[in-house]
């Protein structure tokens, strides 16, 4: 029988789906294990695909903010760290690029044995099988059920429930449909249990289940991250600015708790209205001055592993304007002016030209990146920058910082230094 979405949630969130591996046995066994869903439509999996390069652009902005969402999970972020595989920019910028020309891969071909979306997918299921039972090894938990699960999550979740934020739009009828049922295929092929999966039997389900996950889980995680997420998020995002210039790693932590509806991070003026007013409605009929726990504005979160902090206050008059909310005050100039570019390019993306450009310019640098990743050459040496999405990533030494250590005052610019961060 079919669960209600409720009912989903709950699951999914249970200590159950915590437990429950994402695979049992052992690599050797997967080639078995390998086979179509019952309930797989080729056609609908061959519109998500069509779906997602009519908006290729859009799409992948989406897909790196929310993989950077999805450390926030202290199981998530525990295993990750436990590979030593992504705790410096050259292992991220390695990590990450395979990770996304093994997604490329999943929406470039069909999926069918001996193809390249199939060997894909059945190499990123092994990861996860020797992750998970070197993670048992060393007593760091599993990949489980639910880990599998809340990364899909930050691969669809924010274009699923904010598209216009990234000018995607359906054009006709089942766009959306196709997308969700490429995805929840995708998941399978991963060993994500029906029971488990996200991608639901419709955009509508879909949609409400990622709004509770959203609500429940990825909001609270990003107002109080677990020890050394801002190492690994800002790691990632370092290492995949190397080739992708519309990252710039301050605004995308800001953007990441923006989309996350995280109390306090605001960029519009209509946000700003919105949300001082609910500031005034949640303050119990006391004056200004006094300020509302951000944890009256936010669910518990539904996971375990957040560390115990301070409550968070804000202020009713720290959002008389955009410029004296706490989140944005503390941006430098960079990252200001970054915000500003986004909203510019995505203006641009939602007109036929700006799309047709926009597309253009992602599929060229996912061509370059792949056959003459010249900027990598620079950071890296050009032994360094190829990847090859089919060996196992490097690993490295590098010891996480602190949270703490991000969150120190910085000293001002200088004008020149200003300049210089826009133009390289």
């Amino acid at each position: 029988m079919d669960l209600g979405v409720n009912e989903f949630v709950d699951g999914l969130l249970s200590e159950g789906a915590h437990q429950k591996p994402s695979d049992n046995g052992h690599v050797a066994d997967l080639q078995h294990k390998m086979r179509l869903p019952e309930w797989f439509d080729e056609e609908k999996y061959d519109n998500g695909r069509r779906f997602f390069w009519k908006y290729c652009f859009g799409f992948g902005q989406s897909m790196t903010l929310g993989l950077a969402t999805v450390f926030a999970v202290h199981s998530v972020l525990k295993v990750l760290m436990g590979t030593r595989r992504s705790n410096s920019t050259y292992t991220s910028y390695n990590r990450y690029r395979s990770t996304m020309m093994h997604v490329m891969a999943w929406l470039q071909y069909e999926l069918k044995p001996g193809t390249l979306s199939w060997r894909s997918l059945h190499a990123v299921r092994g990861r996860h099988v020797r992750a998970g039972k070197a993670a048992v090894a060393k007593g760091q938990g599993i990949v489980s059920q639910r880990d599998m699960a809340l990364t899909m999550m930050g691969l669809v979740g924010f274009a699923v429930l904010k598209p216009d934020k990234f000018s995607i739009r359906q054009n006709k009828s089942g766009d959306w449909e196709g997308f969700v049922h490429f995805w929840r295929t995708v998941g399978y092929m991963l060993g994500v249990e029906d029971r488990y999966n996200i991608c639901r039997k419709n955009i509508d389900e879909t949609r409400e289940v990622c709004r509770m996950i959203q609500e429940r889980v990825f909001a609270p995680c990003l107002e109080n991250v677990p020890e050394y997420y801002e190492h690994v998020a800002r790691a990632m995002l370092e290492g995949q600015s190397i080739l992708n210039a519309h990252i710039e790693t301050s605004s995308s932590l800001f953007w990441i708790r923006y989309l996350a509806d995280v109390p306090g991070y605001i960029y519009t003026e209509a946000d700003r209205i919105a949300f001082q007013k609910k500031l005034r409605e949640n303050q119990d009929g006391q004056s200004d001055d006094k300020g509302v726990d951000t944890a009256k504005l936010t669910y518990k979160s539904a996971i375990e592993g957040l560390p115990d902090l301070p409550p968070r206050f804000l202020h009713v008059k720290e959002f008389d304007t955009i410029e004296t909310t706490p989140a944005y005050k503390q941006l430098n100039f960079v990252a200001r002016y970054r915000l500003a570019l986004n909203s510019i390019e995505m203006a641009f993306y939602n007109t036929e030209l700006g799309r047709f450009i926009l597309n253009l310019m992602y599929r060229w640098d996912n061509f370059i990146d792949y056959y003459f990743p010249f900027k990598a050459f620079l950071r890296f040496g050009i032994r360094k920058a190829y990847v090859n999405m089919f060996e196992e990533d490097p690993k490295d030494e590098t010891k996480p910082r602190l949270n703490a250590e991000f969150t120190k005052p910085t000293t001002s610019d200088t004008w020149y230094g200003k300049l210089f961060s826009i133009l390289w």
